[in-house]
């Protein structure tokens, strides 16, 4: 019973956990769901369409978590400041976000622009036809040069859902995900396959409504926020004196480095493990594909609940109760668990199903099924270490949490896939199912983390008490 207690809240625990963590369920849900319509009609051109497209994205992919990290880093700020009641905190966290954004996304986009051709290619040395090659980086430069302009609002929408969410305003970044996700649906019907008489445009149409849709959502978040200021007020003057005290510039900095660092060391080490497993063979890249479309879909519950719990734990350890948010933390990660049990079977049973539906070689079909049962079976374990992660995130231990994710990856999964990629003659699927099964470590060493409580303090009354 004592156990029991300490890991299942009462219903008014889950009432307010849920009320953060379904409208992120929804909105990501949504989005992947639309995400995976998407790419089974990039899916219907042909495998080289959709190896181009998975790869491009997998460059872009990068990006993103670089803005992730940069947001997030000071968005633990944010939710602590929120937590006390700092309205002016969380504005400066506002603006330091939409700074640090606009910078990465320059520096992101030259890299883009000068070296995809490069990088694009590296995915393309395994076995298959040098002609299904060369059309495939065809593809993937096609398509990476429009989405790139894609790439501009980016950074500007992660400021301001990134702060509504920090301070607890999910509903809003939903319902502007879920405008835009709409927007980019009926583009891709439209440009895809040229409907409505305008012509067909195959991989590049979908790249275009991508873009045209994260206009609209930027366009969503802005005005909302900004009509909407009297419930926002970090908003009111946030543009007015376009500052932030050098004071919190160096606390920020110093918070969203590490993160920032660890998410782009995460994305290039599951860039590089991707990049492992085509070294074998071209089929990997899309079957790969075809598995993660999946994998986004059945992990928007555990993914969800992951933020909630940073969202949540954050604002209590800065209002001080920091016994309260360790025992929280505990049963928020027992719920993320319980989440994806439920959608790793769930993902294990419709396996044998979901290949089918893309237009995509027999052999692509049985490895993208094989691939499937193996991240099933592994969710439960991401589920355990995602919301780990966010836990020790949520008092300001960056560093540590980069210890934990990203060095972890560089340490152990890139090194073992690079010997078993190259070095042996393991087949893909075993190769896989070794590296993915590494994640049970990471789970015993985040659960010894998560148990010392080393990662629970209150950062925004340290930064006053320093004033």
């Amino acid at each position: 019973m004592r156990t029991k207690s300490k890991l299942i809240g009462d219903r008014a625990f889950y009432k307010t956990a849920l009320a953060i963590a379904v409208p992120i369920m929804i909105q990501n849900g949504i989005s992947n769901f639309v995400s995976m319509l998407d790419n089974l009609m990039i899916g219907r051109l042909g495998e080289n369409a959709i190896s181009g497209v998975a790869i491009a994205n997998q460059l872009m992919f990068v990006y993103f978590l670089v803005i992730f990290g940069a947001t997030a880093g000071v968005g633990i700020f944010t939710a602590q400041y929120h937590g006390m009641g700092d309205t002016e905190g969380v504005r400066y966290t506002f603006r330091f976000k939409l700074i640090a954004n606009t910078i990465m996304t320059a520096i992101c986009i030259a890299i883009l622009l000068l070296f995809s051709s490069t990088l694009i290619s590296l995915f393309l040395k395994g076995e298959g036809k040098p002609e299904d090659a060369a059309e495939t980086l065809k593809i993937g430069m096609q398509y990476m040069e429009i989405m790139l302009i894609g790439l501009v609002p980016v950074g500007i929408n992660q400021a301001y859902a990134g702060t509504l969410r920090d301070i607890g305003q999910t509903r809003v970044p939903m319902i502007a995900s879920v405008i835009a996700i709409a927007v980019n649906f009926i583009g891709n019907l439209v440009l895809i396959y040229g409907l409505l008489g305008l012509p067909a445009l195959g991989a590049r149409g979908a790249a275009i409504a991508t873009v045209a849709s994260r206009f609209v959502e930027l366009g969503v978040l802005v005005i909302y926020t900004t009509t909407h200021s009297k419930q926002h007020p970090f908003i009111i003057g946030a543009f007015r004196h376009f500052v932030v005290p050098g004071r919190l510039i160096g606390k920020f900095v110093v918070n969203s480095l590490p993160l920032m660092a660890n998410e782009t060391l995460w994305s290039l080490g599951m860039t590089f493990m991707n990049q492992s497993y085509s070294y074998r063979s071209l089929d990997a890249v899309a079957s790969l594909n075809i598995e993660n479309t999946l994998w986004s879909l059945m992990g928007v519950a555990f993914l969800a609940m992951g933020e909630a719990v940073g969202i949540l734990i954050g604002q209590k350890l800065g209002s001080g109760e920091i016994e309260q948010a360790k025992g929280d933390a505990r049963k928020l990660i027992a719920f993320t668990v319980a989440c994806g049990v439920v959608f790793g079977i769930l993902m294990f049973a419709i396996s044998p199903a979901f290949p089918k539906l893309y237009k995509v070689s027999d052999s692509v079909k049985d490895l993208a099924t094989k691939f499937i049962i193996v991240y099933a079976v592994m969710m439960p374990f991401f589920a355990f270490t995602h919301a780990s992660y966010f836990t020790i995130r949520a008092g300001g231990k960056t560093w540590l949490t980069m210890l934990f994710d990203s060095c972890f990856v560089w340490l152990i999964s890139v090194p073992t896939a690079i010997v078993l990629s190259r070095f042996t003659n393991i087949g893909i699927v075993k190769m896989v199912a070794i590296v993915q099964s590494l994640e049970i470590i990471k789970c015993i060493i985040g659960g010894i983390i998560v148990h010392s409580g080393m990662w629970a303090r209150n950062i925004v009354g340290e930064s006053k008490k320093e004033v």
